[in-house]
C-alpha cells in the first residue's frame, strides 16, 4: 500500500488536493511549496511535470507550465527535487503530465525513478484505458504507484465501470467538458445530474471532483458528491502574486479549509 491509498483508508471525506506546476514559479520553488502544502492541511499534493503542449491545460496552468520550462524544469530534474525531500514528507505526491516526455525519458525509468522518489502515483491522461491494461499497468504494480483516471459527463457508465475496475487510485471528475481554470461553477443543472450519476454508480474506488474548483464554496459543493476536491489554477494564481512564498501558500489553504 503506498500513501495515496493510506490516505483514502485514513480519510474518507472532504479531501483537499492542490495541484501546482513543478519550478514555478521559480525553479527551486518545488519542494518549499510542497512542504508548506503539507504543514498548512492539504492532503494529497499533484504536481504537474510542464510540457510545451498541455492541451488539457487553461491558460494559468499553460503559462505556469512555459515558465517552469524557462526556469529549468525538466522530469529528471524534478525527481532529483523529489527524492531530496523523501524522508521529509509524508503527504501523498501525485505526477500529472503528458506522456511524450515520459517516453523520451524511458516509460520504465520513469517508473522506477518516480517509486524511489516517493511518488504514490501518476495521472497521465493521454494514455488509453487499453494501452494502459496491455503496457503499463505491469509497470505501475512492480514500482507501487497508483494510477487515476479521469472522466468527463461525457464518459459512460459503461465506460466509467471500466476505468474503476483498472483504478486503484481515484477516479478524477472532471467537472465540465472545459480546460482547467475555466469561469465556471460546478452547480449548473448538468453538472449536479452528472455528480449524482456517478454518485450512483457505487465505485469502488474513491472519487475527486477537478476543473473549476477555485475557493471554500466550491470545494465544499464538490465534497457533497465526492470525496474531495481537486484545486489547481487558483493557487497558481495565488503563487504568482507579489510576497512571501510560504505566507502565500498558507494564505491559500487557510481560505479553503
Amino acid at each position: 500500500m503506498n500513501r495515496l491509498q493510506q490516505k483514502f483508508q485514513d480519510k474518507k471525506e472532504n479531501l483537499l488536493t492542490v495541484y501546482f506546476t513543478a519550478g514555478y514559479p521559480e525553479l527551486e520553488d518545488t519542494a518549499t511549496i510542497i512542504k508548506e502544502l503539507e504543514a498548512s492541511g492539504v492532503d494529497i499534493i499533484e504536481v504537474g511535470m510542464p510540457f510545451s503542449d498541455p492541451v488539457a491545460d487553461g491558460p494559468t496552468i499553460q503559462a505556469s507550465s512555459l515558465k517552469a520550462l524557462g526556469n529549468g524544469m525538466s522530469i529528471k530534474k524534478l525527481l532529483e527535487q523529489l527524492k531530496a525531500i523523501k524522508e521529509e514528507v509524508n503527504v501523498p505526491i501525485l505526477l500529472m503530465g503528458y506522456i511524450n516526455p515520459i517516453w523520451k525519458f524511458g516509460v520504465e525509468n520513469f517508473m522506477a525513478a518516480c517509486e524511489e522518489s516517493g511518488v504514490s502515483g501518476l495521472i497521465l491522461p493521454d494514455i488509453p484505458l487499453n494501452e494502459y491494461l496491455s503496457d503499463y499497468k505491469p509497470l505501475y504494480e512492480k514500482h507501487n504507484l497508483s494510477n487515476v483516471f479521469l472522466i468527463t459527463p461525457q464518459t459512460t457508465d459503461e465506460r466509467i465501470h471500466a476505468y474503476d475496475a483498472a483504478c486503484n487510485g481515484f477516479i478524477y471528475m472532471v467537472s465540465s467538458a472545459s480546460t482547467t481554470g475555466a469561469n465556471k461553477t460546478v452547480d449548473s443543472e448538468k453538472q449536479v445530474a452528472y455528480f449524482n450519476r456517478v454518485k450512483s454508480l457505487n465505485l469502488k474506488n474513491p472519487t475527486q471532483i477537478g476543473f473549476n474548483i477555485k475557493d471554500k464554496t466550491s470545494f465544499d459543493r464538490a465534497c457533497t458528491f465526492a470525496n474531495g476536491g481537486i484545486i489547481g489554477s487558483a493557487f497558481i494564481n495565488k503563487l504568482s502574486e507579489e510576497g512571501d512564498l510560504k505566507t502565500k501558500v498558507r494564505e491559500f489553504v487557510k481560505s479553503i479549509l
